[in-house]
């Protein structure tokens, strides 16, 4: 499953932190216990005992195979999934069925209070009941001598928040995507008498499927009686309702003020009250300001600020948010592919018109309203229509789905001008001399355990390459297996993993969609290279393996492409589309993986042992001198690539010698 909200802003690093110094018992969560904002003297005593008994417990190893005393079933613990508060998380196999879960693990001697203890049985007595198709599934939980162990569903494609990260803002089709699933299970849990309270971009997590999964519920409490307005103080600063911060009391609606918090987060890029302190985010939360860019589509804009009202009884219910303008008069694809979770999707008109979708109001309208069935005719027509690509015909549309879709592409525009036309080189510079000048191999302690966090993990890097840039240009491919070429005349041209949608980019980066049975002829001859650049992998770089079988969903996809590339005596540098930059290690064949918008590295060693770092972290905690001399050269190649034009190969490329020329793998 995936991290909680990592580092950045002062209120992301808060985000654990108590709302005051002198909390009730209650308060402190067993997964996320963190220091109080201010100390008293017993306050700061306690903090280092517990700080300490940290320390000495992560040394306690956890073992290979879990065994669930109750049952008998046996795990193998494998990969590392990540840490939050006590709890530090990992893949395990059930020995028997071979199913995998992300088991949550708990060191007892850190459930030091009752209260802790209790927490922690009021979590799991609220999620094992539960089950829902959007709730992250709730498997079993037993403990042994040492451990407290909770097997829930695996979620690999981490959180919203990583997400985010790589995103900032996303367009309205996908925002309405995840919303509509955030809905429905909230409407779950309201239904089952249990506030969440926690709700937030890194409590939603995300299946291979890229099915949206609430989780942690560490702070949900139930309703046990109707018109009861509960008193803790509690929730994560940038997305608390106002009522909690007035000690005011509060019910359901704590829960439509976080979704109205997300959804404007996701389509802004950046939360609504986000302030450099918590104490002016408090503020403006408590005042009720904040500012809609002028760029967000008006259905949008009325939904949220419906959803932060400041008074709790005037927010709409789960269910009245289902049946919105905003929710019903879009388009919601019926599924997304995963590549959008570092590249925004095609919603070309071709795809909006084709794809498959049930309205939204069909689902929640029952009561076969006229206008209501107007506008279920309205939306079968254009689903219906037939229309030239990148043209919407408007006969059929209504004037909600035609400010939708003009927003959707005003959103999709102001995405591009966000995004540095360096491709976050200034960033990424920025990140790694941090690290370099704070001489991270030189340190007494090294901990790079401290900075690994696999949530980091790059989306997208290149598996495979061949460079013959002497004729042609540079094939690749990518780790989701898709294909792709740089042509020496600087066009592109991608095949995505499902073997048939080929999308070709020219070299002022307008994208064309085709399918690989249906083409120009303009595109024959680079066609023809593609396809030999993929046998010609197939044949000597790939193990044979089946191939992709298409799914829904697929022809939405946008893959990053290759940039620019150069070789040195050393290496081979890669630099994507997305940001990320890759370094290809020719003597020991390790390669660097550096992300700008995750800040993170991923060093894979001779050994092939795949880790990933925040850089922030490798600069407090240090790293080894293997990774460090990596950086420093990586520091080298990105001011090499800062002074080198976006559009134009280093003069490395221009000619391959015969030893460039043959295939390595990456």
């Amino acid at each position: 499953m995936g991290g909680r909200d990592g580092p950045g802003s002062a209120n992301q690093r808060a985000a654990r932190l108590p709302l005051s110094p002198f909390k009730p018992k209650w308060w402190w969560r067993w997964q996320g216990l963190v220091a109080p904002l201010v100390f008293s003297r017993e306050e700061s005593a306690i903090w280092q005992t517990m700080a300490s008994s940290v320390k000495e417990e992560v040394k306690k190893e956890i073992p290979e195979i879990i065994r669930n005393p109750t049952t008998g079933a046996k795990y193998q613990r494998s990969k590392f999934l990540g840490k939050g508060g006590f709890a530090r998380c990992y893949e395990l196999t059930d020995m028997k069925t071979k199913e995998i879960f992300a088991g949550k693990i708990v060191a007892k001697s850190l459930l030091l209070k009752p209260h802790q203890k209790e927490k922690m049985s009021q979590e799991i007595c609220i999620h094992r009941s539960l089950k829902h198709k959007h709730l992250v599934g709730f498997h079993s939980y037993f403990e042994d001598a040492d451990n407290v162990y909770i097997i829930l569903e695996l979620c690999r494609r981490r959180s919203m928040m990583e997400l985010h990260k790589r995103r900032k803002a996303i367009t309205e089709s996908e925002t309405r995507y995840f919303l509509k699933q955030l809905l429905l299970g909230v409407k779950h849990l309201h239904d089952n008498r249990v506030i969440h309270r926690d709700l937030k971009l890194g409590n939603l997590f995300l299946n291979d499927e890229m099915e949206l999964k609430i989780g942690d519920f560490g702070l949900a409490t139930r309703v046990d009686y109707e018109g009861e307005r509960k008193r803790t103080l509690c929730g994560t600063p940038n997305y608390i309702a106002p009522e909690i911060l007035c000690k005011k009391g509060h019910s359901y609606e704590v829960d439509v003020w976080s979704i109205g918090c997300i959804l404007y987060t996701l389509l802004v890029g950046k939360p609504p009250f986000e302030t450099q302190t918590l104490k002016d985010t408090y503020t403006r939360i408590k005042k009720n300001e904040y500012h809609i860019p002028s760029r967000i589509g008006p259905l949008a804009r009325s939904l949220i600020q419906k959803l932060l009202q400041a008074d709790p009884l005037q927010r709409p219910s789960v269910n009245k948010i289902l049946e919105d303008d905003f929710m019903t008069l879009g388009y919601i694809p019926s599924r997304l592919p995963t590549s959008c979770l570092t590249m925004a999707p095609r919603f070309d008109s071709h795809c909006a018109l084709v794809a498959t979708r049930k309205p939204l109001l069909e689902i929640n309208n029952t009561d076969g309203s006229p206008v209501k069935n107007a506008q279920k005719d309205c939306l079968k027509k254009v689903e219906g229509a037939g229309g030239l690509k990148g043209h919407t015909p408007h006969s059929s549309a209504s004037r909600g789905q035609q400010q939708a879709g003009a927003h959707q592409e005003a959103t999709s525009q102001q995405q591009k001008h966000d995004e540095p036309t360096d491709c976050y080189l200034k960033d990424l510079y920025n990140q790694i001399n941090s690290v370099v000048m704070s001489k991270p191999d030189e340190r007494d302690n090294v901990n790079e355990e401290e900075s690994e966090d696999p949530a980091a993990v790059p989306m997208i890097w290149v598996s495979k390459w061949v460079d013959y840039s002497d004729k042609y240009g540079l094939g690749y491919q990518l780790c989701d297996d898709s294909i792709g070429v740089l042509f020496n005349d600087f066009t592109k041209l991608l095949l995505l993993a499902d073997g048939e949608n080929i999308h070709y980019i020219e070299r002022n980066n307008i994208e064309h969609y085709h399918q690989l049975k249906n083409y120009p002829g303009s595109l024959n001859k680079k066609v023809t290279l593609l396809r030999y650049f993929r046998n010609y992998m197939n044949e000597h770089l790939l193990k044979a393996a089946a191939s992709m079988c298409p799914r829904e969903g697929d022809e939405l996809a946008r893959i990053p492409s290759l940039r620019t590339y150069f070789r040195t005596r050393s290496a081979i540098i890669l630099h994507l589309t997305n940001g990320t930059l890759q370094i290809n290690f020719f003597d020991d064949h390790t390669k660097i993986i550096l992300c700008p918008l995750m800040g993170a590295v991923t060093y894979i060693d001779d050994k092939r042992n795949f880790k990933t770092y925040r850089l922030a972290s490798l600069e407090k905690y240090g790293c080894k001198k293997d990774l460090a001399n990596r950086l420093r050269y990586a520091r080298n190649i990105v001011q090499k690539l800062m002074v080198t034009k976006s559009s134009v190969k280093s003069s490395a490329t221009t000619s391959a010698t015969s030893q460039e020329s043959q295939p390595t793998t990456a």
